[in-house]
C-alpha cells in the first residue's frame, strides 16, 4: 500500500494548504496592525506613517518589520523612553505599554507599518555633506555605504529617516538617553560612536546621509 505522505498529489495539496494558512495569517496580522496603528499611532506619525515634525514623530512607513519590532520591544522593555530629556521617547514608552497589550499586537503593528509605502522625508537641516562623507565611514560599517542598513547588525536603513530625527537620536545616544541599558548591546555600540561626534560633525554626517537617498 502506497503511503499518502509519499503521494506527490498529497504533498502538493499539503503545501498549498500550508501556504494558504500562512497567507491568511499574514493578512490577519496586518489587519490587526492597521487597527492598532489608526487608533494609537496615526495621531503622531501621520495616517500614512509619513511622520510629523510638530509631534517629534519620524516617518516610519516602509521601514523593515524587524527594526520596527525591535524598537517597540525596546520601548516596552525600557531600553528606550526612560530618560527625562527624551520626552518623545517617554511618550512612545507609555503608548507601547498601554496600546500593545495583547499577544501578537507588537508584531502586527510592525508588519502593517512595514507594508506602507516608504516616504522620502523633506530636508530640514543644513550641513556640509562633503565634510560629512569622511565621518560617515564609521557609520557605513553597520548601516552600509548606501545607508540601507543591515539586519544582522540590527542597523536600520537610515536613508529613510528624517534628518531632524537622526540628529535627535544621535543626541540621545550622546547624552545617555539611549544605549545605556545593560542588555542593549547594539545600542551601546551606537552610543560609543555617537559620543565621538561633536555638534557640527553630527549635522555634516546627517547632511551626507541625505545625499544617499534614491531619487523618488
Amino acid at each position: 500500500m502506497i503511503s499518502l505522505r509519499r503521494n506527490p498529489a498529497y504533498l502538493v495539496a499539503l503545501s498549498v494548504s500550508v501556504l494558504t494558512a500562512c497567507q491568511e495569517s499574514q493578512v490577519s496580522d496586518i489587519a490587526r496592525g492597521e487597527e492598532l496603528f489608526d487608533m494609537w499611532c496615526s495621531a503622531c506619525h501621520g495616517t500614512e506613517g509619513q511622520g510629523k515634525l510638530e509631534t517629534g514623530a519620524p516617518a516610519i512607513a516602509g521601514l523593515p518589520g524587524w527594526y520596527l519590532e525591535a524598537q517597540l520591544s525596546g520601548f516596552q522593555s525600557g531600553f528606550r523612553g526612560k530618560h527625562q530629556e527624551d520626552p518623545t521617547g517617554q511618550t512612545m514608552q507609555r503608548m507601547s505599554l498601554v496600546a500593545l497589550v495583547e499577544e501578537g499586537d507588537l508584531t502586527s503593528v510592525a508588519k502593517y507599518v512595514a507594508s506602507l509605502e516608504p516616504r522620502s522625508p523633506e530636508l530640514t537641516i543644513g550641513g556640509d555633506p562633503i565634510l560629512g562623507a569622511d565621518a560617515y565611514g564609521v557609520c557605513a560599517n553597520c548601516h552600509g555605504v548606501d545607508g540601507k542598513g543591515n539586519e544582522e547588525l540590527r542597523a536600520p536603513p537610515i536613508v529613510q529617516l528624517n534628518d531632524w530625527y537622526l540628529i535627535q537620536e544621535l543626541e540621545n545616544f550622546r547624552i545617555g538617553a539611549r544605549g545605556v541599558h545593560p542588555e542593549d548591546v547594539w545600542g551601546a555600540m551606537m552610543r560609543g560612536n555617537a559620543v565621538a561626534l561633536d555638534d557640527e560633525t553630527v549635522k555634516n554626517v546627517v547632511a551626507y546621509i541625505q545625499t544617499l537617498r534614491a531619487e523618488p
